[in-house]
């Protein structure tokens, strides 16, 4: 684990962690690991042989690290997993993947998902967008869900949101058609940035219509966060898409893109 202090024992600053698309980097994260636990680090020495995925760079056999051929959820920035935890019991028909890379939150989900029993959950501990390039096949994912991602609220950082072009026509190459997308935010300027992006992103459409949102499904819970902001008085956008038959082109440039 990188030391978190610098030479002179000063507090360092977080380092973003970094990936290569064509020839500009995306940074969709900064890693603030937090404290972890010694509870944590037993769940990754325990637990991580049943439930994690390690990151080998190449196609991920989802049947076999499943046991099962059945659709698949994906949920990208899991933070302490309170979503996938909530949803893999209600839903056992379909199998859910988790991709976080605060090693904290991954500890407490690994030590939940042991005290339920959950059988239809497998944990990636790494980057989203490399994780989607080289270990997901295309139209291999029934559904993708990305909940409050960080939303880089200064104007200057919000090259660094995850929801790009091409990150977008990348996740929906992954979907197959007739699944869907659904993204959730309590940053206004977050929810019309989505918009821009994903109502032009072929092979997806917009179920409430163009800049449209959706009632908190039912299979999002609300987290202790989003009910005091409500209480503030803080709007939350659910976005939902569906994933019709389109030609996507992963590979083309973000238009756009810094």
């Amino acid at each position: 684990m990188t030391d978190p202090f610098s030479s002179d024992g000063a507090k360092a600053p977080p380092k973003p962690f970094t990936v290569v698309e064509g020839r500009r980097e995306i940074r969709s994260f900064v890693l603030r690991q937090g404290r972890f636990t010694e509870a944590q680090q037993r769940a990754f020495d325990e637990q991580w042989p049943r439930y994690g995925l390690d990151y080998a760079g190449q196609p991920r056999n989802l049947d076999a690290a499943f046991g099962r051929r059945a659709p698949r959820v994906l949920e990208i920035g899991f933070g302490n997993g309170e979503a996938l935890r909530h949803a893999a019991p209600r839903d056992p028909g379909r199998d859910f993947i988790g991709i976080e890379v605060h090693a904290p939150g991954v500890g407490r989900l690994l030590n939940a998902l042991a005290a339920d029993g959950t059988r239809n959950v497998r944990v990636y501990h790494h980057d989203a967008v490399e994780v989607l390039q080289h270990e997901l096949g295309e139209a291999s994912l029934d559904e993708a869900r990305i909940y409050f991602p960080d939303p880089w609220h200064k104007k200057r950082h919000n090259k660094r949101r995850l929801v790009q072009p091409a990150f977008a026509r990348l996740l929906a190459g992954r979907i197959a058609p007739g699944g869907r997308l659904h993204l959730a935010t309590d940053w206004q300027d977050y929810a019309e940035q989505m918009w821009d992006v994903l109502d032009a992103t072929p092979g997806l459409v917009n179920r409430a219509g163009p800049r449209g949102h959706v009632p908190r499904p039912d299979w999002r819970p609300q987290t202790h966060f989003e009910t005091r902001g409500q209480r503030l008085g803080h709007g939350v956008w659910d976005l939902l898409y569906d994933r019709v038959e389109a030609d996507i082109d992963a590979s083309a440039p973000a238009a756009g893109a810094p």
